[in-house]
C-alpha cells in the first residue's frame, strides 16, 4: 500500500486537495492555509510526486486507490475532495468508485474525456537535465528553458528539484510518469454515477473543458454546477488565486 506524504492545517470539516501533473502539495500551501481558517485542510502529494513514494505504475485508478487508503488511514469522515487537472481526474475516479467516502467534489479545470498528448516537450526538458551535474537552480532553470518557452512553466517544473547533501535531484519519478503518461490521459470510465454535490471550476481562457466535454461530466455527475473564472487559464488557482479561493469558500459554505 502506498502511504502518501501530506500536510494538515486547521480545524473543521475536512477538505482534501490533489495537485496536477508535475505538481506537489506545496503548490497549494497558500490557498490551503486560507481555507484552514475554517476547515481541516489536507494537502497531499500524489504518488510519484513531491515526497510521496515512487511506484512502478501511475494510473488514475492507482491514485484514486491511494487517496481512498489515505482517507481510511486517517479516519477522515465525509471530506470534500478538490482536484486540479490530473488530481481532478483522480478525484473523479475516487468519487465514482467510492461514493460513500466523499461528501462533495470540486473539479478544477479538467474534463472526464480522454486527452491528447500535450506534455512531451516538458518531459523532454526534464530528461535534458541531470540535476546531480548542475551547480545551481539557475543552471537547472536555464537548461529547462532551452526546451520550455514559458518562464512560468520553467519555474513550476524547477520546483520539483530537491537539494541534498549529494547535490540536486528530481523529487518526481519521471521514469514511471513518462512510461504511464498515456494512462493519465485516458477517459474516466462511464456507467457510474456520483450524485452528490459536484462543482466544476474552469478557467475562462482554458481549452481543457468545452461545452461538449460538460455533457460527459453531466452523465457522471448529474448534480454538477459549473462556474467560470474569467481571465484564468488552466492554472486558474495560480493565475486568479483570490477568485478561486472565494469560489471554493462559497462552495464549502453551501455544501
Amino acid at each position: 500500500m502506498t502511504t502518501l506524504n501530506y500536510k494538515k492545517y486547521g480545524q473543521g470539516e475536512p477538505l482534501i486537495i490533489l495537485h496536477g501533473l508535475f505538481g506537489a502539495l506545496d503548490n497549494w500551501a497558500t490557498l490551503g492555509r486560507k481555507w484552514a481558517e475554517h476547515y481541516t485542510v489536507y494537502l497531499v502529494d500524489l504518488r510519484n510526486h513531491g515526497k510521496s513514494p515512487h511506484t512502478e505504475s501511475h494510473t488514475i485508478g492507482d491514485m484514486a486507490e491511494d487517496v481512498k487508503n489515505f482517507i481510511q488511514q486517517h479516519d477522515i469522515r465525509n471530506p470534500i475532495v478538490l482536484g486540479h487537472s490530473m488530481g481532478g481526474k483522480a478525484a473523479m475516479e475516487l468519487a465514482l468508485s467510492q461514493p460513500d467516502l466523499v461528501s462533495a467534489l470540486i473539479i478544477a479545470d479538467i474534463g472526464a474525456q480522454a486527452y491528447p498528448r500535450g506534455h512531451d516537450h516538458i518531459i523532454e526538458a526534464i530528461r535534458s537535465v541531470d540535476p546531480a551535474r548542475m551547480e545551481s537552480r539557475k543552471d537547472i532553470e536555464q537548461k529547462l528553458s532551452e526546451t520550455i518557452q514559458d518562464p512560468g512553466v520553467v519555474f513550476f517544473i524547477a520546483k520539483n528539484i530537491d537539494r541534498t547533501k549529494e547535490g540536486y535531484r528530481w523529487k518526481m519519478n519521471i521514469d514511471t510518469i513518462e512510461r504511464d503518461y498515456e494512462e493519465i490521459l485516458k477517459a474516466i470510465k462511464t456507467g457510474r454515477i456520483f450524485d452528490k454535490p459536484t462543482f466544476l471550476l474552469r478557467g475562462g481562457k482554458s481549452g481543457y473543458v468545452t461545452s461538449e466535454n460538460i455533457n460527459l461530466l453531466r452523465q457522471l455527475f448529474p448534480n454538477i454546477q459549473i462556474e467560470t473564472i474569467e481571465g484564468a487559464g488552466h492554472w486558474l488557482h495560480a493565475e486568479k488565486p483570490d477568485e478561486f479561493e472565494e469560489q471554493v469558500r462559497a462552495i464549502m459554505k453551501g455544501v
